[in-house]
């Protein structure tokens, strides 16, 4: 196994590390500068596209052309040719003190993303699907920090944690109509170390990743919710995992330069840095297109 930095751009609060398969370009982004940035698997050709606001997710349009993206006031589209940003709805119009945070798509097509409180405090945020005709359903409520949607090999399984709580959860999921019920606890996150669940992403063996924030450790859990793996990485603050590269054997995981909130402490020269691991001998599984 290798580590190694793909892209030291110093992201502010890098997130939502994305390969696309057809591209074969990998995609992240900045969620307090409000950028989206775009490399070459080996973190060439750099793009960079900024959003007017901050940033908690995004993910492809079918035709490649541009991106949904959830921003602090909602769902919004971005056209990578000519940079506008349009909105699609606001699905919390009534709280100012919420923003859209981490998302991604299910295989059909339909964007999954879930709010947070801004002060990581209070639970008021909830979990949104949108679906490619930009109807919003509300899936799950009562949330303080959503993060790491991704779903199980088979489809039949949707994980996602609330930060703060110490869980990631699992839903029983129906992919014919995206309805997720039957919450339930997944696993119960080692947090002594301060650490807190952060992104995740499923591997084609349907093993869970997830990257432990403010503890530097990324963790591979079965699907009975064992923990298989540790990986300690070179700074504390790891928000988020993604397989990727042409054999899609590569982990991508992005990092932050600077905590949102001062509680939090600081890293070193590497702060900020997109990551790489080689040679874990796993592969992951292609990520989806929104369908609208």
């Amino acid at each position: 196994m290798k580590i190694e930095v793909v892209v030291d751009v110093k992201t502010t609060l890098g997130e939502g590390p994305l390969w696309d398969v057809e591209q074969e370009r990998l995609y992240w982004i900045d969620s307090f500068d409000g950028r989206v940035f775009r490399a070459t698997a080996d973190g060439r050709e750099i793009r960079c596209w900024d959003v007017p606001m901050k940033i908690g997710s995004m993910a492809l349009r079918k035709d490649g052309n541009g991106a949904v993206v959830s921003l602090q006031r909602g769902f919004h589209l971005l056209d990578f040719a000519t940079g506008e940003v349009t909105l699609i709805h606001d699905p919390e119009p009534d709280k100012p003190m919420n923003r859209l945070n981490d998302g991604k798509v299910d295989r059909r097509g339909r964007f999954f993303a879930g709010s947070m409180d801004t002060m990581e405090e209070g639970p008021s945020g909830g979990l949104y699907r949108l679906d490619p005709d930009f109807s919003v359903t509300r899936i799950d409520s009562g949330i303080i920090c959503s993060n790491g949607p991704c779903w199980s090999p088979d489809d039949r399984t949707f994980y996602f944690a609330d930060t703060w709580t110490g869980e990631i959860w699992a839903y029983d999921y129906d992919i014919a109509t995206g309805a997720a019920g039957n919450r339930r606890t997944f696993v119960r996150v080692d947090t002594s170390r301060g650490g807190a669940a952060d992104g995740s992403t499923v591997d084609a063996e349907g093993f869970l990743w997830n990257a432990l924030v403010y503890d530097g450790r990324l963790v591979r859990y079965t699907p009975d919710g064992s923990v298989d793996r540790i990986i300690d990485m070179p700074v504390k603050k790891v928000t988020s995992v993604m397989f990727g590269g042409p054999k899609l054997d590569t982990l991508y995981v992005t990092s932050m330069a600077k905590p949102p909130l001062p509680r939090f402490p600081g890293d070193g020269v590497l702060r900020g840095s997109l990551f790489a691991i080689t040679g874990l001998g796993i592969k992951g599984v292609a990520e989806p297109r929104f369908a609208g």
